[in-house]
């Protein structure tokens, strides 16, 4: 017999060896199995795609770590932080343009924020106050002035402990006048004075300035709406308390332009007795109404 031919399973023994084994059936399906593979992973990013779909699928079941984690969760704590701070920001702004007074102002404002508002809102909360309060701020003349000079374009608010401090500022925000609202100056601001258990004659400063209701309402209905509004720049407050306006007075002193009214209401449970400020040129023409002639007034020295 002749000798038997032994073969290298490991290593082909010589070329033709190698060319069989390379281009056996076996060789060439898995290439072309992994040629299929590779060209449709190009084409198709499937193991991308499918690696990324178990990674969001094991996502909550895997710890929060590692340097990506992290970056991500702080930009996403620091979008909600900034989104926080706009809606903060957008809220109190819409409740500045929208507040009555001084004080609202001043409960909205954070110590950390400041706020903006036109000339004209200051000047209707300003018109509110008494005038013996609003004269502490800046008096009536001084605030003519500046609007009559055409450079107030703003006021800015700020906080100062409990108060505020205003700068009212310009085009080019320098300030042209600095007005601080001290925190008793705030706490007693009022825009109406309701006192109980009064009546309009135990208030001497009305002396015999007081006439029926039926007569002030009526002579009130015969004036414009700009008139009527001056008169009585916040009728709600009349609207508050529950019962019926008997007898109105109409103070002969004038302050800072400003005449004090007195509206008693009878609530059944006793008599109230509310203090506001009309202005006085709106005063004045109700007066000839009422009155029928210019009646005379004593003007207050200002402080």
């Amino acid at each position: 017999m002749g000798e038997m031919k032994k073969y290298d399973w490991i290593a082909p023994a010589d070329i033709p060896e190698y060319a069989v084994r390379m281009f056996a059936i076996r060789p060439l399906v898995l290439c072309l199995l992994f040629s299929a593979l590779l060209i449709s992973e190009l084409r198709f990013d499937w193991v991308e795609q499918t690696v990324g779909s178990f990674l969001a699928s094991t996502n909550d079941r895997r710890p929060e770590s590692g340097t990506i984690w992290e970056t991500g969760n702080k930009t996403r704590t620091a979008r909600k932080s900034l989104e926080k701070i706009v809606s903060d920001r957008q809220a109190s702004q819409q409740e500045i343009r929208e507040a009555e007074s001084f004080k609202e102002i001043a409960a909205t404002i954070q110590p950390d924020q400041w706020v903006m508002i036109p000339p004209d809102h200051f000047r209707r909360l300003y018109l509110k106050l008494k005038p013996e309060t609003a004269g502490q701020i800046i008096s009536a003349f001084d605030l003519l002035k500046l609007i009559n000079q055409q450079r107030w374009d703003r006021s800015y608010f700020e906080k100062d402990g409990d108060g505020l401090i205003i700068y009212l500022l310009d085009a080019d925000n320098r300030v042209l006048r600095q007005l601080p609202l001290p925190a008793d100056l705030l706490q007693g601001m009022g825009e109406s004075q309701v006192e109980t258990g009064l009546d309009l004659d135990s208030l001497p400063r009305f002396g015999s300035s007081i006439f029926p209701a039926n007569h002030f309402f009526k002579a009130l209905d015969r004036l414009d709406d700009q008139t009527r509004n001056g008169i009585i720049p916040q009728p709600g407050q009349l609207l508050r308390i529950p019962g019926q306006v008997e007898r109105v007075a109409v103070s002969r002193k004038v302050l800072a332009g400003f005449i004090e009214l007195g509206f008693e209401i009878e609530t059944g449970s006793g008599r109230v007795v509310i203090l506001m400020n009309g202005h006085e040129w709106a005063v004045r023409q109700l007066m000839m109404k009422i009155e029928g002639h210019n009646p005379m007034w004593i003007r207050e020295p200002e402080h």
